[in-house]
């Protein structure tokens, strides 16, 4: 019987990395953070390093031909993961810039030799480790040197039970090397210009003895550091006793009568879909709905992309946003990513443990990203959606459609079939006067009205009055009667 190595994993200190790389990373590994100048390799470095070190695992970090110690400590000093107490303590700065530039690789291999004989580290940085062959004499082939270099230097470590990191400037992940054979990890930092935003991307090309979250994941630079944006986890769904128990209580909306109309109140954890042209009411909706949960002792989170709340005419949203009972997500910055702002929401969420969510609007939600981040707007929706649908919240979300019936659209990102629940919002034309109208068209496993009903909204929000009569019809471009209130589809319990 055999019994398998367990491998311990150092939590990095940056917020979302080690749920990409499956947990953390391991300990004693060997690893290389790749990608071109200015993506962020030595500030990912510097965190993880700030954040692992202890006095009872004390860090080296060699410097090669690039930046001096001094001029690197007073950059990265401005991020809040720097700690002035930890150098020269649990933290200590080596330059290998005289030995690398005599060119000779053993040279410099002996200095890292001495250096951890005498501090004993348990994480040890090369930076930029690439520099050391790049200045060694050209007599013999590269790519020979540096293999000579990593399988030697790899060696050491691994003897000396050290966690260690190369840090190099690699452009292509194509170049045939043998530090990607050698290393035991490899992360790569890529950038883009694109429009006018800078897209950040990491990826764990390799992590030897664990999964990792395959693909490009977007990341951050800001004053705390580098922050990932994995993808939202989907939590382990409720068994099924639990889930219908769940369902069959009812969230009501804040809206007298539409509790009525949709059968008793909204199922809790559903998602609904308020769809409707601008100024037909759905932010006004929106804000109801989390009003009553706060009247109710529930706390709720906005993500609003359109409008500040703070600055809105709603001051009783706003009132519950400074009051801390609603939570508000609310990023402008022009190379968001979906990962980002669903990480915004999660946080939000667990901070207040809030039970009601408003996303306001999925076409201002849209418009906030980053424009290569449009394409796959669907997909990151429906998995923000299902995420949410776990963690038990009771979501509504709004969207912005062109008053046109004839093709009965409820969203333009064909994500309707996702949620339990529909509210369309439209106009109708009676008497030559705009007026509004609202029917429930949707709610999954459940009865509700089929009514056409008009509302009106006044100083105390949403009002919702009688039934349309028949000669009453949609506003279409043509006469009223065109088509009437009966005609309206319904699309059932499904």
């Amino acid at each position: 019987m055999t019994t398998s190595v367990t491998i311990n994993r150092l939590p990095t200190g940056v917020p979302g990395l080690d749920d990409v790389l499956g947990g953390g990373l391991p300990e004693f590994s060997f690893n290389l953070i790749a990608g071109p100048p200015g993506c962020g390799k030595t500030t990912l470095a510097h965190q993880m390093m700030f954040a692992l070190a202890t006095p009872e695992r004390p860090a080296l970090y060699f410097t090669v031909l690039g930046e001096p110690p001094l001029k690197m400590l007073r950059y990265q000093q401005q991020f809040e993961f720097f700690r002035s107490d930890a150098i020269n303590v649990e933290v200590r700065f080596v330059s290998l810039s005289e030995d690398a530039l005599a060119g000779d690789l053993e040279q410099v291999l002996l200095r890292i030799v001495e250096e951890v004989r005498l501090h004993r580290p348990a994480l040890v940085f090369v930076d930029s480790f690439r520099s050391v062959v790049l200045a060694s004499p050209a007599d013999r082939s590269p790519h020979n040197r540096l293999q000579q270099f990593m399988q030697q230097l790899s060696m050491l470590m691994t003897s000396w039970q050290a966690t260690t990191f190369l840090i190099g400037e690699y452009f292509t992940d194509t170049d045939a090397n043998p530090v990607f054979t050698v290393a035991d990890g490899l992360i790569w930092l890529r950038q883009s210009v694109q429009r006018n935003s800078m897209v950040r991307k990491i990826e764990i090309m390799k992590m030897r003895g664990q999964p990792t979250l395959a693909g490009l994941h977007t990341f951050r630079i800001d004053r705390t550091g580098i922050n990932v944006f994995a993808p939202a986890r989907v939590e382990a769904a409720l068994d099924p006793v639990a889930l219908k128990r769940q369902h069959q209580s009812r969230v009501p909306m804040g809206v007298p009568l539409l509790d009525d109309m949709l059968g008793g109140g909204l199922p809790s954890g559903y998602s609904i879909l308020v769809a409707g042209p601008s100024g037909s009411g759905k932010s006004i909706l929106a804000a109801a709905f989390l009003a009553e949960g706060a009247r109710r002792g529930e706390t709720g989170v906005i993500a609003t992309f359109e409008q500040d709340p703070h600055r809105s005419r709603n001051r009783q949203l706003a009132a519950l946003i400074e009051r801390g009972q609603i939570g508000l997500v609310n990023s402008r910055a022009p190379d968001t990513s979906i990962d980002e702002i669903v990480m915004l929401l999660m946080n939000e969420i667990r901070r207040l443990d809030a039970r009601r969510v408003v996303i306001d609007s999925l076409s201002g939600f849209e418009l906030a990203l980053a424009p290569t981040f449009r394409d796959d707007f669907r997909e990151a929706s429906s998995r923000m959606i299902t995420s949410l649908a776990t963690i038990g919240t009771t979501v509504l979300m709004t969207s912005e459609l062109e008053d046109r019936y004839a093709d009965l659209r409820f969203s333009p990102y064909g994500t309707a079939f996702l949620t339990d629940a529909i509210i369309v919002q439209r106009y109708i034309e009676v008497d030559s006067r705009l007026r509004r109208v609202m029917a429930v068209v949707k709610v999954r496993a459940s009865a509700h009205s089929d009514e056409l009903r008009e509302f009106v909204i006044d100083d105390s929000g949403i009002v919702i009055g009688r039934v349309l009569s028949d000669h009453e019809g949609l506003l279409s471009g043509r006469p009223s009667r065109q088509r009437p209130a009966s005609d309206l589809p319904s699309v059932g319990n499904g």
